[in-house]
């Protein structure tokens, strides 16, 4: 399907074109573990340490696809081993509260969503 048989009401949707670039549950993650770090700032191990069930791959592609989007900077030092360094954006800094009130809601309906058996 080419863009020209696409609806435009679609293509200038916000929620499909806005969240799909980080609404996955790793991107959300990497945003929330740059956001609550004490310096903002974290390292690849780092972020794999929050996240050890994302493998590295995974990690590593959710990483350019945030950089990608300009949620995320990528800083690389010209030393050996090589070190790289993730943080927030000045436009990945305003999503956060957003991101914080989900997490928030999240936590209060849990049970509700989650872990809810059907009767």
């Amino acid at each position: 399907m080419t863009t020209k048989n696409i609806d435009p009401s679609y293509l200038a949707c916000p929620i499909r074109q806005v969240i799909s670039r980080f609404g996955d549950k790793w991107s959300m993650l990497v945003l929330y573990s740059l956001y609550s770090s004490k310096t903002g700032i974290l390292r690849f191990n780092e972020l794999h340490h929050h996240m050890t069930d994302c493998s590295q791959k995974m990690l590593s592609a959710t990483l350019k696809n945030l950089e990608q989007n300009n949620l995320i900077c990528r800083k690389v030092y010209p030393v050996v081993p090589p070190r790289v360094e993730y943080s927030l954006t000045d436009i990945g800094k305003s999503l956060m509260p957003s991101i914080v009130s989900l997490i928030e809601w999240a936590s209060l309906h849990f049970d509700d969503v989650v872990t809810k058996q059907i009767i």
